[in-house]
């Protein structure tokens, strides 16, 4: 089929290298514009377009792809459908309009679960047991049109946002193949969106603050949802440290798990109620969370006990 597709991060490269295996004929690949990164601000051109130029497919990067002159410049690539993964611009109606098969969006939820920017990162702060990819067909809201094909994944109780990022691109890869598929030879059925929906948001800085009178679980989910990136924070005597790893409270030892218990039966949200051999145990709003790998501000990662040890933290200092 003659395509053209369009994303920008990690997340869509799958898709556009399994388009290309599948043997499709993609006339032309839309990315966002190169943007500064990095300490010295260089232009910085995005995962999809270094995709894109190792398979020898052309690029376009508008600024805006609302414009007459990117219409224009569909037109005459002339697609069958346009593929949109993660593209990161909102599609006017004109464009949603101009392939004979209409534009087919590959989402990481289970629609309509997670619409919006953020689908994994939510899913897991909100200790969802599973999620998926879908694809469905584009209209003019926000990941509202029909669906198309959808597949399931379980999401582990330790498993981090970058962990199911990598699964369902790949998952996304592959069923995007099999929705052009379906579509080719006629047997595709579009489905409406029904039931309760919710909305994944970008995320802000105030989603990165631990808040530790929240549950040890729900803080447990918010590290790892956050992982790796941005990162979820807190701060320790005014310093804010990144945090990366998390388990929950669970310890064979008998003797120093009922030591830890009574020493938590006073403690404070926020408060380290014992530095254990790799990780530090702290009293949450519900339950004992154990924090495994920090990283403070301008260092790399370590172990939790490591930084402690490293600033003589004594048991009873609180995060903040």
């Amino acid at each position: 089929m003659r395509l053209v597709f369009m994303g920008t991060p990690d997340f869509s490269v799958p898709a556009l290298q399994a388009l290309v295996r599948g043997g499709h004929d993609v006339v032309g690949v839309f990315t966002q514009p190169d943007r500064p990164a990095g300490r010295g601000k260089r232009l910085k051109p995005s995962p999809v377009k270094i995709a894109a130029e190792e398979l020898g497919l052309s690029v376009f990067q508008p600024e805006k792809i609302k414009t007459p002159e990117v219409i224009h410049q569909l037109r005459d690539l002339a697609p069958e459908c346009i593929i949109v993964v993660a593209y990161g611009q909102i599609l006017s109606t004109e464009i949603l309009q101009l392939p004979s098969n209409g534009c087919i969006n590959v989402h990481a939820s289970l629609l309509p679960s997670y619409r919006g920017a953020a689908p994994i990162h939510w899913a897991l702060m909100k200790g969802e047991s599973h999620t998926g990819v879908t694809t469905m067909l584009m209209d003019e809201g926000l990941d509202t049109g029909d669906m198309l094909l959808k597949r399931e994944v379980p999401i582990s109780e330790s498993a981090t946002t970058g962990d199911i990022h990598d699964d369902l691109a790949a998952l996304g890869g592959e069923l995007l193949i099999e929705t052009l598929n379906e579509l080719e030879i006629g047997s595709l059925i579009a489905t409406p969106q029904t039931g309760e929906s919710n909305y994944a948001p970008l995320l802000k800085r105030e989603h990165e603050r631990l808040d530790w009178s929240r549950s040890a679980s729900e803080l447990h989910d918010q590290i790892r949802g956050l992982n790796p990136w941005p990162g979820s924070f807190s701060t320790f005597r005014g310093e804010i440290l990144k945090i990366w790893r998390s388990t929950p409270f669970i310890l064979l030892d008998k003797d120093l798990e009922a030591e830890v218990f009574l020493k938590a039966a006073t403690a404070e949200p926020g408060q380290i109620v014992q530095a254990l051999e790799d990780r530090l145990v702290v009293q949450t709003g519900d339950g004992l969370l154990q924090i495994m790998e920090v990283q403070p501000a301008g260092k790399r990662a370590m172990p939790a006990r490591d930084f402690f040890n490293g600033r003589h933290g004594q048991a009873g200092e609180k995060f903040e």
